[in-house]
Parts: structure tokens; C-alpha cells; sequence
């Protein structure tokens, strides 16, 4: 019967979000089990884009984002896909409508094929925009259920969350992009190189974002708070991190939380939230 396929789905994007993030996959399990299954088929879908164009190396990467554009575009207009990854997603696109965000984010994934640098502010602000904040939006249309004036109430705060979380990752993975990936995004670094001076800069600019960002996140509903509070507090502790670390290092490592501080943070922002203190 569809439903158990419909079921089988889900749990594929479930398992797809376990395996490449520890941390938004501890996040999500604080949602309200209601909006589970739409976040997991949300991330699963950008996962495996995202996949393509960054550890696809070998592979003809255009044709392969092509056919899984087409095989999206296929499962909205049948609503089925015997994929199962896009199968779930197709079915929270229509249920919440969000068409046009995932155009967005799909032009941000093809300009990771044959863009390598970003060399304006106004490039940067246009490829996270795709690539991040409306990620952060689909899944605000999820939390606040369709609810276009609470959505546009919190749209502003929700994409400086999207743009926080990708500036720290783009700090954090530093080292993979240019050497790996031979991508700068920072349109401030000179000759993609970072220093003291530029980390600095850039931190700022990411405090700025999680600042405006936590308007939002104690707004959100109940439902949805914990577990986004949750993942703010993951990222601002990396920021933390990355603030402290020498550029040297940055340039040379991957920037990590251990799992006993994640733990902490855990069990910290649980309790805020208990007394209603976040």
C-alpha cells in the first residue's frame, strides 16, 4: 500500500540525515515528532545535492545534478518517485509550497560547479541565500504550519540563522574548500588566504547574524523551539571555537566540538528551555 512506501521514504531521509550530521540529526529529534518526518525529507534532499557537487569528484557531476533536477521536477508533477529520498520530498514541497525556495537553492548548487570564488559581497549574500537561508525557510514553513503571517513574521530571522550556520561552516571547512574543493567563498580574503585579521571580520559578521537570529528563535512555536535553539547552540559554541583558534590553525584543521561538550550543551539548553529561559 502507498502509505507504507510513503512510511519507507521518510525513514530513507531519516537515515540519510543520522549518517552525514550527528548534530542536526540530535536537533531534529527535539522537534515535536509531528514535524519530524518534513525536516529529515528536507535535509535529505539538500544532502544528497549538496553531495553531488562537493564529493562527487570523478563523476560527471553536471549530468548527475541535471538528472536529479529532472527526477525532482518528475516527482512533483506525478507526485511519486520511486526514489525514495525524492518521493518524501516532493510531498512536503506541495504540502507547503515551497516551489520557488527550491529553485533557489538549486541554482546555488549548480553555481558550485563551475564557480570557484566569490569576489563581491553582493556574490556571496546571492549564493547563500540559495544555498542556506532557504534551507532555514523551508523549514520555518514546517514549524509555523503553513501559517503565511507567522512565516513572514519570522522569514527575516530565519535566513540570518541559514547565513550564520553556512558562514561557520564555511570558517570551519576553510581548509577543505581551497585545497579540496579549490572554492573561497569569503569575498574578503585576500588571494583566498585567511589571516587574524580577516577571521576577524568574518566572526563579526556571523555574530551579527546569530544576534538577529535569536529574535526569531524564541519565537518560534513550541513545537519547533527546542530542538532549533538546540542547533543555534552547536554552531555558536563552534563560533566560539573558531574565534579562538589561531587563522594558522584554521588553515591547517578542521575545527571540531567534542561529543562530551555537545553533551552539555544538550542538556543545558534542555533545561533552559524546561524553565522557559531560552
Amino acid at each position: 500500500m502507498k502509505q507504507l512506501f510513503d512510511s519507507s521514504s521518510y525513514n530513507c531521509s531519516r537515515l540519510v540525515t543520522r549518517a552525514y550530521s550527528t548534530s542536526f540529526s540530535k536537533a531534529i529529534t527535539l522537534l515535536a515528532p509531528s514535524i519530524r518526518p518534513a525536516i529529515y525529507a528536507i535535509y535529505g534532499y539538500v544532502r544528497y545535492a549538496d553531495e553531488i557537487v562537493d564529493t562527487f569528484d570523478g563523476y560527471n557531476q553536471s549530468e548527475l545534478l541535471l538528472e536529479f533536477e529532472e527526477n525532482y521536477e518528475k516527482a512533483l508533477k506525478r507526485r511519486i518517485s520511486m526514489n525514495p529520498i525524492l518521493n518524501a520530498f516532493q510531498e512536503v514541497v506541495h504540502q507547503y509550497r515551497l516551489y520557488d525556495l527550491v529553485h533557489s537553492f538549486m541554482d546555488s548548487m549548480k553555481m558550485d560547479l563551475y564557480k570557484s570564488e566569490y569576489t563581491t559581497a553582493e556574490e556571496y549574500a546571492d549564493y547563500i541565500y540559495g544555498s542556506a537561508d532557504v534551507v532555514g525557510l523551508m523549514c520555518l514553513k514546517v514549524f509555523v504550519k503553513g501559517d503565511e503571517k507567522h512565516y513572514e513574521e519570522l522569514r527575516p530571522s530565519a535566513m540570518r540563522l541559514g547565513s550564520a550556520f553556512q558562514k561557520v561552516n564555511f570558517l570551519r571547512d576553510y581548509k577543505d574548500d581551497v585545497e579540496g574543493l579549490g572554492r573561497s567563498y569569503f569575498p574578503n580574503l585576500k588571494n583566498t588566504y585567511l589571516d587574524n585579521d580577516t577571521k576577524r571580520e568574518i566572526i563579526k559578521d556571523i555574530e551579527a547574524d546569530f544576534a538577529e537570529a535569536y529574535k526569531g528563535v524564541v519565537q518560534l512555536p513550541m513545537e519547533a523551539r527546542l530542538g532549533v535553539y538546540l542547533a543555534y547552540r552547536y554552531y555558536k559554541r563552534l563560533l566560539q571555537e573558531l574565534k579562538v583558534a589561531d587563522s594558522k590553525r584554521i588553515r591547517k584543521e578542521r575545527i571540531r566540538i567534542n561529543n562530551l561538550l555537545k553533551l552539555e550543551i544538550l542538556v543545558e539548553s534542555y533545561l533552559r528551555y524546561k524553565i522557559n529561559a531560552i
